[in-house]
């Protein structure tokens, strides 16, 4: 996630966050989550300075509203940004990078994941630094050797202070609207954090964290074979050794111990909580063993910590971890999954970790919680010519976490005898899990072990009591470990009763993995072999492929539905690579709804790979489609490098759709939208909005769109008392049958949950392509926010169309109010959801800072808490 967008609402006029990356502040003992931001700002007289700016940030840094600034440090002379290695950590290359931060103020140490984006970031920083030559430094260099500015100047006599202290940065007090905060006063060495002492050699039993190194071992082949360095010869190589791979390696087997910490659903990364639970984790670990972290993964209460024994180190490499969020329109991290990926010797294992959907009748929600974590769990390869790789693309994944399937069509006290009884085998025939797992719905291809153990939820908090609550929720194995790949077994799976802080039981399994090691002499010979073989191929022809198919054809295309072709390259006999080309004078190599998957890659002599070509449709893309504008028409041109160009059609026809239509578009459609002539449709969404009130010409039109009527009626209906209403996510399947619902009046009865419901509401006034309120007006509110009596007069200026839209959601917005004590909302919970639905900054500005964002929000505020 691009965590830039949140630091630029923070921002004044004249700054603009580069880039942004996720780190740690490490003091001591101390772990602390924060944001970095490299921020440059551009000067009066035409020159341009930066500075890193850290935030604090109580959850996943997803608007300005996330974050708190917490110190800026301006990128001047004396500005320094070096990676270290401390003495007695065991080195693992793709592990966390440890980097040192300096000034005549300040020294502070951070870890940043290893990866792409940190790669980027300490690459800007330094392009940052005042005397950075871009023509003498390799990108590559910079990740692996140190950031520093020019010569020192000499120390400051007073402390940095950005609110007062003038320095030799213009963000030392110069900072537009009196922004900035008082910096660290600290300077001299005995000040420093105790990171930043010299280190002594740790005790054996000691948890090390791992720092990367320039020196390759051959342990790390699997590392050195994904690195791109000689163009196609050197992937042809590569692509030979994988397909040789058992005439070099052979299969050792060695053991990993996952255990599951996902039970307490913590604030969105609360530093003490997450420490609390490294440290608990880490004094857990055989004390006769020296462990090292290799990496540390968290999304709110969803944790990953993955550790390995010092003699096992140097043979890890690729690692990478990422995050999925499943929650309210795919944005919040309240359910969701993380994941770490990494090469152990040459054998892949991705390790995933999630909590899925709550509650017994949220069945197909956990199913698709799961198919998204595993579609949209994607970790970028160091060979940016590769594509990303998803979960099943790995050798060995474990998956663990509070999956949340529960015990369906049996009552409570029966479920508790059969437990009393220990009859499990009877009670997992009524397993959700299990009866979706036989109708490969979810978990393809995974295997779990037998549950020998007792249902790990539903507990009082300190007890081993069954839930005594008033909702009395029935026992149910929620708690689950599960594996998928060759040469794996399971030692053992078991819960621990023990522990009591939770109202989950904690599970943990033992495996024995049977992973790929090398041979160095056989590998030698072989690659000897590929080598001289490579040699008699090259230059003997021209590459040449042949298409399953050549042109492709999307029929009756609807708003957010993907929609999928797909046709098979097959190779002649010339190792090529092949990639999808930008057309002259356009930016992509295909429209905005289209993508090709994968748009590059590369062919062995006689082989084949599958391309699929989706095409979905979203908010931006929706208007042109329903006005015209754009169509469903695309020639996608395939390259061979040393070959020719293979050029492929792309049609279809879009279904126009009430999302993605302006709000007076959808007043004047008295009929259903797709009842209506094309022309009709074209001619309605191209009209200005200021000439609604002339439509003499037209029929008298609607007082708000009798989409939104449907859908807000509905939840009148059903669900003002609805918990969590606005909060937790519907169903895709829903969606969709909503959406038709909408666009075609042919469904005499909506069927579908409050949760679909209330989603797909705000799926539409995120789709308007003018929201409620005009973008003209967006200022004017932000200078009345505060002011009740201004802020109805600014509301009494739009156009009657979206004065009445306006006023309606209030209204409705009001009587969930007016239940409070069923549906758990209140105010500032609906101007936060509604608030940057309803009051958009304009198209095409910058992001505007967290103060004008929160003046948004009161100005929302105002019209819940006061009559209309």
């Amino acid at each position: 996630m691009d965590q830039s967008v949140a630091i630029q609402e923070t921002l004044a006029e004249g700054e603009y966050c580069v880039i942004a990356v996720q780190g740690v502040l490490c003091e001591g003992d101390s772990r602390q989550s924060r944001l970095l931001g490299l921020v440059r700002y551009r000067l009066e007289h035409g020159g341009q300075e930066h500075a890193l700016f850290l935030y604090t940030h109580r959850r996943m840094a997803i608007t300005g509203d996330d974050v708190s600034l917490d110190q800026i440090v301006p990128v001047s002379r004396d500005f320094t940004l070096e990676e270290v290695s401390p003495d007695g950590e065991i080195y693992i290359l793709g592990s966390d990078v440890t980097v040192q931060l300096d000034t005549a103020a300040l020294s502070l140490v951070f870890q940043l994941p290893f990866g792409s984006q940190t790669r980027m970031f300490l690459h800007e920083v330094a392009r940052a630094c005042p005397g950075f030559d871009s023509a003498t430094r390799d990108p590559e260099f910079l990740w692996l050797s140190r950031y520093k500015c020019a010569e020192p100047e000499p120390k400051l006599p007073t402390p940095l202070d950005c609110n007062s202290a003038p320095g030799g940065s213009n963000f030392d007090g110069l900072r537009p609207n009196g922004k900035g905060l008082p910096m660290d006063q600290n300077s001299s060495d005995q000040d420093k954090p105790e990171s930043l002492q010299p280190r002594q050699n740790k005790s054996k039993s000691q948890i090390t964290d791992m720092v990367r190194s320039s020196t390759i071992t051959v342990s790390d082949k699997a590392h050195i074979l994904s690195m791109q360095k000689f163009g196609l010869r050197d992937t042809i190589v590569k692509s030979h050794l994988l397909q040789k791979e058992e005439d070099y390696t052979y299969i050792q087997n060695f053991r990993f111990q996952e255990l599951d910490l996902s039970k307490e659903a913590f604030f969105f990364h609360d530093t003490p909580k997450e420490e609390e639970w490294f440290k608990a984790v880490s004094e857990g670990l055989h004390p006769d063993a020296k462990y090292a972290k290799v990496k540390l993964i968290r999304l709110v209460g969803i944790m990953l910590l993955l550790y390995v024994k010092q003699e096992h180190a140097a043979y890890i490499s690729e690692v990478e971890a990422e995050t999925v969020g499943t929650g309210i329109m795919g944005r919040m991290g309240n359910k969701g999954g993380v994941a770490i990926r990494f090469q152990f010797h040459n054998t892949s294992i991705c390790v995933v970790n999630s909590h899925l959907a709550a509650h017994t009748e949220e069945n197909a929600r956990r199913n698709q919680d799961y198919k998204d974590i595993c579609s949209r769990m994607q970790f970028y390869q160091l060979d940016p010519s590769l594509p990303p790789l998803t979960i099943s693309k790995h050798d060995v994944i474990l998956w663990l976490g509070d999956l949340n399937y529960r015990i369906e069509n049996m009552d409570v006290e029966k479920v508790k005898k059969l437990i009393e009884e220990k009859d499990f085998q009877t009670l997992y025939e009524y397993d959700q899990l299990k009866i979706q797992v036989d109708k490969k719905t979810v978990f393809e291809g995974f295997t779990e072990g037998e549950l020998t153990f007792q249902p790990t939820y539903k507990y009082d908090t300190g007890s081993d009591d069954w839930d005594t609550s008033e909702k009395c929720r029935a026992p149910a194995w929620c708690d689950r470990i599960l594996w998928k790949g060759k040469n794996i077994t399971q030692l053992s799976y078991q819960s621990h009763m023990a522990l009591k802080t939770s109202d989950h039981k904690p599970v943990h399994s033992l495996f024995d993995i049977g992973v790929r090691v090398i041979n160095d002499e056989l590998y030698r010979k072989t690659l000897e072999e590929i080598v001289r073989s490579l040699d008699k191929m090259e230059n003997a022809n021209i590459p040449s492929v042949s298409l399953s198919k050549r042109e492709f054809c999307f029929q009756n295309v609807k708003y957010m539905q993907l929609q999928v072709e797909s046709f098979t390259i097959h190779n002649g006999q010339v190792p090529c690579h092949f990639e999808f080309i930008n057309k002259p004078d356009e930016e992509s190599y295909c429209k905005q709804w289209l993508n090709a998957n994968p748009s590059r890659g590369f062919l062995l002599p006689d082989s084949d790979i599958e391309i699929e070509l989706e095409l979905f449709v979203n908010k931006t893309t929706a208007t042109k489609l329903n006005s015209g504008e754009d169509k469903i028409e695309d020639i996608l041109v395939l390259h061979l490098d040393r070959g020719k160009d293979y050029f492929l059609p792309v049609s279809g026809n879009y279904l126009p759709s009430c999302f993605g239509s302006p709000i007076h578009t959808l007043c004047y459609m008295r009929e259903p939208i797709l009842d209506l002539p094309l022309e009709t449709i074209s001619k309605l969404t191209l009209m200005p909005i200021q000439t609604e009130g002339n439509g003499s010409q037209l029929e008298r039109p609607l007082e708000i769109p009798k989409e939104l009527w449907m859908m807000v009626d509905y939840l009148y209906r059903n669900a003002v008392q609805q918990e969590d209403l606005f909060q937790q996510p519907g169903l895709r399947s829903e969606f969709e049958h909503i959406r038709d619902y909408l666009d075609t009046g042919m469904i005499d009865n909506l069927s579908a949950s409050n949760h679909s419901v209330a989603e797909a509401l705000l799926l539409f006034l995120e789709s308007l392509p003018e929201p409620v309120i005009c973008y003209s007006a967006y200022h004017n509110c932000l200078e009345c926010s505060g002011n009740y009596t201004a802020s109805k007069q600014v509301i009494s200026t739009l156009p009657t169309f979206h004065n009445n839209v306006f006023k309606y959601l209030m209204a409705f917005l009001q009587e969930l109010l007016k239940n409070s004590a069923k549906n758990h909302l209140d105010e500032n919970i609906l101007a936060s959801i509604f608030g940057s639905l309803l009051l958009r900054n304009p198209a095409g500005h910058q992001k505007l800072d967290m103060m004008e964002k929160k003046k948004a929000q009161e100005f929302i505020h105002q019209f819940l808490c006061n009559p209309l």
